[in-house]
């Protein structure tokens, strides 16, 4: 069982950093005051719409740190295999889901563009989400067979 925590937890790794990468590279070019290349027409109106910031603070930067916690939380687990690191970054993935649920919205149905960084995020978010469940599922039922 553990075998498969541990394979679990560096796909979760990578996957989390693939999102960091996309997110910091989107700060960073929100803060140098670029708009990145895009091969889909609209996602430069995504990137520079009302919605793209909270309180002056860019979607992205939150992404990064988003991203940065779990890869964080990850690599605590694999050093220390104390379960309460994967579990609490496989919450965090379930709520970074949601979030990325209503960005998407936004995207389709408020701003009316797509933005193929933002799209990634969400792929991402996805793919952390459902691992984040069978994280969950893997440590309940470790949790059964030790008791």
């Amino acid at each position: 069982m553990e075998k498969k925590m541990k394979i679990l937890a560096i796909v979760f790794l990578v996957v989390a950093a693939i999102g960091f990468l996309d997110a910091t590279y989107l700060t960073a070019q929100h803060y140098s005051g670029n708009i990145p290349p895009c091969l889909i027409a609209g996602c430069e109106v995504v990137l520079v719409s009302p919605q793209s910031v909270i309180a002056g603070v860019p979607l992205a930067l939150l992404g990064s740190i988003y991203y940065l916690a779990l890869l964080i939380l990850s690599i605590a687990y694999l050093d220390s295999k104390k379960k309460q690191f994967i579990r609490l970054a496989a919450y965090l993935a379930i709520a970074g889901f949601a979030a990325s649920l209503y960005f998407v919205y936004l995207q389709l149905f408020v701003i009316k563009e797509i933005c193929q960084y933002c799209m990634l995020s969400a792929g991402t978010s996805t793919t952390l989400f459902i691992l984040g469940l069978f994280i969950l599922f893997k440590s309940k039922e470790t949790q059964a067979l030790n008791v």
